[in-house]
């Protein structure tokens, strides 16, 4: 379709809440999301794109059709959308998991049922659990409600194998009742897998809570087997929640949520608590959105993360607002079947246990985070921010440096990447200026004749950059701007503004707009070292030419002094306060003496005086 049927189209559609999928021409699903009114939401894509990020633009430019799935309210929306996020895997949106997914607890419907560990949902009337952990813990934690409640793990599959032979090895361990026996009920087997269904649905403390009262009247009914039972039962589930990454998240009352937005990778730590104790930690990753917002990345993998479990704490700390907090505890507590609040805790023991979710976060993200990965995504960033066509090869920075009118001089810094390229510094003598200083008609001066230089094909000078970055504000930039523009050249031109510390806070454009870096750690680490480089190197080549033209200026009175010998004197002196301390011996060692008596005069005078 073009872009007017497609905003055609949109402008047909209700004002109803549902859910829409972007495609592009292969009919692969590019986006997933929900509105309130499908009409108002989906049809803001396709007018005036000027408002648009960067990353919407490219994916509306992709859209050759779309669908959409009116539902009842936003609440199904927001499920909806998760779900089909999961199948499609979209690449415009943020993806907390790839494809394989996470695994399910299937309980069959069967006379005897019976556990298994399966990828995906189906409506085939059996009971689902989860979605859990990874295959190896969602195993684990089965096995450990098995055994609480001395269920089988075994092959046999009942009635088939009741009677067939004698138990095995689990019944003399103590962990199974070896319901193969002909003597074993068929109505507590399913009473127990009723109860390993309670466990499994978070429900430990209810259950706990019946059996007590079980045991309490097998006890008064004098039938002391069965209450010594029914307490090993308690215990062993009881148990269960002190066991470290085994059921975590199965019985979790408390989740906190740390997120760490890397440089190239990002991640988020899930802490699970059950009455004050840690039971365990989730980590996942994902790619770092460029665009998105922190607030809008939690939103998205909160939803991912919740609503596709059966099973939901009461509480769910967060380390920021996300977007729509309020309704995303309204849609889980709807899913849940009990009150879920979503908060962020600002002090307290709450906000201590939010900061350790986030130092794990932190250093996991790090972790796995390679260099490669870091410097593409500082690139990519400070492409978008700026606007570039492609992220640049090739970095020039320049620095004007002076003390009065004497000894201006001028750096330029070359960044190959994230990574300055040494070989490639230039240092310049501004020569035009014969009054006060001028930073803007140095700057000007400097680019000119670094320009010049390239078009005369100098090879010191090649390749071109693909932006200039200049130490000072708006007026450098146009300076620099109109430099460029007389050579007929489309070189991007930026402007380094410092803040009242003396810290790079933005990038400025010849006409005054301001691009704010320092939301972007990455990019703001970048450009602060590339700033603070090209200071040096300026400072560096002023203190030398300073030390040179005073050395100059000061020899050049003593008779007997040419270049020759001034430079001979810097090399064995290396300063003007060094020769002034050196005697007479010692200078003749590097002049005639007659010279050296006359410096050691210029200096100090005569002997009578």
């Amino acid at each position: 379709m073009t872009k007017d049927e497609l905003r055609e189209k949109a402008n047909e559609l209700p004002l109803l809440p549902g859910v829409y999928l972007m495609m592009d021409r292969t009919g692969t699903v590019i986006y997933v999301g929900k509105a309130r009114k499908l009409k108002n939401r989906v049809s803001q894509y396709f007018q005036d794109s000027a408002a648009h990020t960067e990353k919407t633009r490219r994916m509306v430019s992709q859209i050759d059709r779309f669908d959409t799935v009116i539902v009842s309210s936003e609440f199904e929306a927001l499920v909806l959308e998760n779900s089909l996020i999961k199948r499609h895997m979209p690449r415009y949106n943020i993806l907390l998991k790839d494809d394989k997914g996470y695994p399910f607890v299937r309980m069959s419907a069967e006379e005897y049922p019976r556990f298994a560990i399966v990828s995906k949902y189906a409506d085939d009337g059996a009971k689902y659990f989860g979605p859990f952990g990874g295959r190896s813990e969602t195993r684990a934690a089965l096995d450990a409600v098995l055994s609480a409640l001395r269920l089988p793990t075994c092959r046999r599959k009942f009635p088939r194998d009741i009677g067939a032979g004698r138990p095995c090895l689990n019944y003399d361990m103590g962990r199974c009742d070896a319901f193969c026996r002909p003597e074993m009920s068929g109505d507590e087997y399913r009473r127990r897998m009723a109860q390993a269904a309670r466990l499994l649905n978070g429900k430990s403390k209810e259950l706990v809570k019946e059996l007590t009262a079980d045991m309490e009247a097998a006890a008064e009914a004098l039938r002391f087997e069965q209450a010594a039972q029914i307490r090993d039962r308690i215990r062993a589930i009881e148990a269960l929640s002190k066991k470290q990454n085994v059921i975590a998240g199965l019985c979790a009352d408390t989740d906190i949520w740390g997120l760490c937005m890397g440089e190239g990778k990002s991640c988020c730590a899930i802490l699970h608590m059950e009455n004050g104790n840690l039971t365990g930690r989730e980590t996942s990753f994902f790619q770092t959105p460029l665009e998105e917002s922190e607030a809008e990345t939690l939103s998205a993998l909160v939803s991912q993360y919740y609503l596709p479990r059966a099973v939901l704490p009461h509480e769910i700390l967060l380390p920021l607002d996300a977007l729509d907090t309020e309704g995303l505890s309204d849609a889980l507590t709807r899913r849940a079947g009990h009150k879920v609040r979503v908060h962020v805790p600002k002090r307290g023991e709450r906000a201590d246990l939010l900061s350790m979710a986030q130092r794990n976060a932190a250093e996991e993200a790090q972790r796995v985070t390679t260099e490669a990965e870091r410097v593409a995504h500082t690139l990519e960033l400070f492409t978008k921010m700026l606007n570039l066509p492609a992220p640049p090869g090739r970095l020039e920075s320049y620095d004007i440096s002076n003390t009065g009118k004497s000894d201006i001089v001028a750096s330029m810094v070359v960044y190959q990447g994230t990574r300055p390229l040494k070989s490639a510094y230039r240092r310049f003598h501004i020569k035009e200026l014969d009054t006060a200083p001028d930073d803007y008609a140095s700057m000007r001066e400097v680019l000119r004749r670094r320009l010049q230089r390239a078009a005369d094909g100098d090879e010191k000078f090649l390749p071109l950059p693909d932006a200039f970055l200049i130490d000072g504000g708006e007026v450098h930039a146009r300076t620099a701007r109109e430099v460029v523009e007389a050579f007929g050249l489309d070189i991007p031109v930026f402007g380094m503004v410092k803040d009242d510390r003396h810290r790079t806070r933005a990038l400025v454009t010849p006409t005054g707009e301001e691009i704010g870096i320092a939301a972007a750690p990455g990019v703001f680490a970048f450009v602060g070292r590339i700033q603070e480089e090209t200071h040096r190197f300026a400072i560096t080549f002023h203190r030398e030419s300073h030390r040179k033209s005073t050395l100059q200026s000061e020899l050049d009175k003593v008779p007997g002094i040419g270049p020759k010998r001034r430079e001979a004197l810097r090399k064995r002196f290396g300063s003007m306060k060094a020769i002034r301390a050196a005697d007479v011996e010692a200078l003749s060692e590097v002049v005639p003496r007659d010279t050296a008596e006359s410096l050691w005069r210029a200096f100090h005078g005569t002997q009578e005086e």
